[in-house]
């Protein structure tokens, strides 16, 4: 049966926001881990023996600075992903209610709501396209709220800078890059965590407008 075929029943999305706003505070708090990390590296300067990676696959021993940043990274990977899983869930709860809401099928078929944020080129704009078609459908007559950019903004500085949700660079070279140039590393965390800060209020803005017109229509 098509996505189009059944409508979805209204159903409150707060337990969801309240998930997507926790995942969305341990991401933040762990990105800010992360800068702390960073400035430590860069104040501890590289090592004699010079960088981790030393390409071609041959690797030095680190040092304990650096084994704690692989600990740090790791730990923050795995909260980044329990962001990712519980930020696209509240995503699928709005999307079901905007399309119950407004009659309508979403924007974006639902295979975007996963892909959008891996596939490039589409990472670029597609994700902030499926959340302001959720506005739209699921608040008719409200401006998309101004927060929804400032996250947009933010997350794209993130994902420019080499720090996003499927940054290319390993840990041992962003080890590197904090050696030899920790203030681009530096302004991405903090994209990051401003990102994670604006998608909190957007998440909590969003739901609530759905939210009133839910009320509105059970009334």
């Amino acid at each position: 049966m098509s996505e189009n075929a059944v409508r979805p029943a209204l159903r409150p999305a707060r337990g969801s926001a309240r998930l997507a706003v926790a995942g969305l505070g341990l991401a933040g708090a762990a990105w800010a881990l992360r800068a702390v990390w960073h400035v430590r590296l860069a104040v501890a300067g590289e090592p004699a023996s010079g960088p981790p990676d030393r390409g071609e696959g041959r690797h030095r021993p680190l040092n304990a600075l650096e084994n704690s940043y692989h600990l740090v990274s790791a730990a923050g990977d795995i909260l980044v992903l329990l962001c990712a899983a519980v930020f696209i869930g509240w995503l699928w709860r709005m999307r079901d209610n905007a399309r119950a809401l407004s009659g309508e099928p979403p924007r974006y078929a639902g295979i975007w709501v996963y892909a959008s944020w891996v596939v490039p080129i589409v990472n670029l704009w597609f994700p902030r396209g499926i959340v302001a078609d959720i506005h739209h459908r699921s608040a008719p007559g409200h401006k998309l709220p101004a927060v929804v950019n400032v996250w947009w903004a933010l997350w794209l500085v993130g994902l420019v800078s080499g720090l996003g949700l499927t940054y290319d660079d390993s840990t041992d070279e962003i080890i590197a890059r904090a050696y030899h140039g920790v203030t681009g590393l530096l302004v991405g965390d903090l994209a990051m965590v401003g990102a994670a800060v604006a998608g909190i209020l957007m998440v909590r803005t969003l739901t609530a407008l759905a939210d009133r017109r839910l009320v509105h229509i059970g009334d």
